[in-house]
């Protein structure tokens, strides 16, 4: 089971870009995902979450400009973000809780991350 983020890059100062991470493997089901990222020289923040059943939560400093979304059908979650500062500059993390099977075994609220995309935000 793996997490594969995609999408990151440069971008000017309030521009936009979208992240997608695709979950692959032998997963039963995905409950919660979620982003995360890690600032150079900072410790890594949560930035939004959403529930299996389409519930959102974001961190306070990013509402309004970013939006997370997920297809289920597709095992992917995404990150827009719009009016992009160069304090979003950072390495983006995908995150999912979820249950999977290993070996013939089912493992539940199994936690994975993948491999971070970096995103800059600069003129």
């Amino acid at each position: 089971v793996q997490l594969q983020a995609s999408g990151g890059g440069l971008v000017q100062p309030g521009g936009s870009l979208r992240l997608s991470c695709a979950a692959s493997g032998s997963i039963i089901s995905i409950n919660t995902m979620a982003w995360y990222r890690q600032a150079p020289g900072k410790e890594r923040e949560l930035v939004a979450v959403i529930t299996s059943a389409g519930s959102t939560n974001y961190a306070d400093s990013l509402k309004g400009r970013f939006t997370i979304s997920r297809d289920n059908a597709k095992n992917t979650v995404y990150l827009q973000m719009n009016s992009l500062k160069p304090e979003d500059t950072a390495v983006y993390y995908c995150n999912a809780d979820m249950n999977v099977v290993r070996g013939g075994v089912n493992y539940y609220n199994k936690d994975y991350w993948g491999q971070g995309t970096l995103v800059t935000v600069s003129s």
